[in-house]
């Protein structure tokens, strides 16, 4: 069965280039991202990462935690953080699970149950692990996204999701589409105009199901 918004992640045991983890005691009361690649020695996937270690300091003021996964073992791993490193001038200190079994694919439905990897593979072999996941303090899925190989992930937007995750999640409100830190919010249609006078100041009413308001600073 498809992983669902909503659904507790699984707690798998993973071994990483960190050593041996647990996801939900690695989560713990964190915020994480767990983003997926098909083959290390990329070269889209190299950008990628590189793209999230240059946002270490990003993850840490949102207290989220990443993780990478790769199908490839933990030498390779470490072999490849040099390459990321020297690509995008930043360090990658977050851990990369070795997913070479794909226990992990398969548990976060990146891969067909019954997927398996021929000997001299190509990244093609795996190429639907290339996926990202969003999830809660409370161990639960918030968001997912699944890319094509020839597609690099925005990263930008994954920070931005990741906001507007956090701030619904704190606030009790939506966001409209392209939302940033900052702009006005989507009040949910359950809260009546009083309440919502009482909590904004100040309500703007666009129709009469979509009104918007400013949050206090």
């Amino acid at each position: 069965m498809a992983l669902r918004i909503n659904d507790t992640v699984p707690n798998l045991s993973v071994t990483t280039d960190h050593g041996e983890i647990s996801l939900h005691d690695w989560i713990g009361d964190s915020w994480a991202i767990i983003f997926s690649h098909p083959k290390d020695f990329t070269p889209v996937c190299t950008t990628e990462f590189s793209a999230v270690a240059q946002l270490s300091a990003e993850w840490a003021a949102r207290d989220t935690k990443v993780l990478g996964v790769s199908v490839d073992g933990v030498e390779d791993h470490i072999k490849w953080k040099a390459d990321i490193e020297s690509f995008g001038g930043a360090k990658p200190d977050f851990a990369i699970v070795a997913d070479a079994g794909l226990e992990m694919a398969k548990a976060f439905d990146m891969l067909p149950a019954e997927a398996v990897l021929p000997d001299g593979r190509t990244p093609a072999d795996s190429a639907t692990v290339r996926s990202v996941f969003i999830v809660g303090p409370d161990k639960k899925l918030k968001l997912s996204m699944t890319y094509p190989m020839t597609v690099g992930r925005n990263f930008a937007e994954i920070l931005r999701a990741l906001d507007a995750l956090q701030t619904s999640a704190k606030e009790n409100i939506a966001t409209p589409a392209d939302w940033t830190v900052g702009q006005d919010v989507v009040v949910p249609v359950a809260v009546s105009d009083e309440d919502a006078i009482a909590k904004y100041g100040a309500i703007d009413t666009k129709l009469p199901y979509l009104r918007m308001a400013k949050l206090p600073s």
